[in-house]
């Protein structure tokens, strides 16, 4: 049976793509690093118990870990087998026995918490979940209402914070000022250059119908009495309340002329 460092070296190696490197040699411990920014998410070392505070004696597999979130770091203190970080910043980091005190579907799930703790920017834009917007559009300046009318996916202005996968509610300004289409983000970050008095677009993203609201459904009165939104000038989150309140409506799909 392999030890438990193994496993957590092929855990990685599949999942990330990365294997150890060993900067004082093999047996002073192996780091594990981001491809990219270069930083670490694990180091792996073998340390004697006594030095962990530990009771017995020899020496142990640990692996040290970054967990940006400190209430969680904190409840995790309180787990048997995940101590202070060894040698490295307590605030941030913690130290996590390879023993088998510490489940490996724990160890890895920690693994994976460092990993996007260390990552670079660009790399946490991509690992983070799918998000929920309310884009505004303006039909003085595009007729949004006929957009859809043959084809279901269309080109818009893109946010740098929506990435592909992302849901979009299309609010239709005034006269409308309601929501009126549900679609997903297919394809972001095509480069495009227009400007005009009213309107600067360096980039557009492709985004797909998925459904249609009448404009009594989400009204702007409703979205301010119910969902306390008060303008909609950009892009913005959708609150939980709103969310659950439309995707729980599902009309029909849309049908399209040839």
């Amino acid at each position: 049976m392999k030890a438990m460092k193994e496993e957590i070296f092929a855990y990685i190696k599949k999942k990330y793509k990365t294997t150890p490197e060993y900067p004082w040699g093999e047996s002073d411990g192996a780091v594990l690093r981001h491809s990219d920014n270069r930083k670490w998410f694990a180091l792996v070392m073998r340390v004697g118990r006594g030095k962990l505070g530990l009771a017995g004696d020899g020496s142990v597999d640990v692996v040290n870990l970054k967990i940006d979130d400190m209430v969680f770091k904190d409840v995790l203190m309180q787990n048997k087998g995940i101590l202070p970080a060894y040698h490295m910043n307590k605030e941030h980091w913690v130290t996590v026995l390879l023993d088998g005190t510490v489940e490996e579907d724990q160890v890895c799930n920690l693994i994976d918490l460092s990993f996007a703790a260390t990552a670079s920017k660009k790399k946490k834009t991509k690992m983070r979940p799918a998000r929920e917007w309310i884009v505004p559009a303006n039909p003085k300046f595009y007729d949004i209402q006929h957009a859809f009318d043959q084809t279901e996916i269309i080109e818009w202005k893109q946010s740098s914070s929506i990435k592909m996968g992302d849901t979009v509610y299309l609010y239709v300004a005034a006269p409308v000022s309601a929501i009126l289409y549900q679609c997903k983000a297919v394809e972001v970050d095509i480069p495009y250059h227009y400007q005009d008095e009213n309107l600067t677009i360096t980039t557009m993203m492709k985004i797909k119908l998925l459904h249609r609201y009448e404009p009594e459904q989400f009204p702007f009165s409703r979205l301010k009495e119910e969902y306390g939104i008060y303008a909609v000038r950009g892009p913005r989150g959708v609150p939980n309340s709103l969310s659950h309140a439309l995707n729980a409506f599902r009309p029909q799909k849309q049908t399209f002329c040839p």
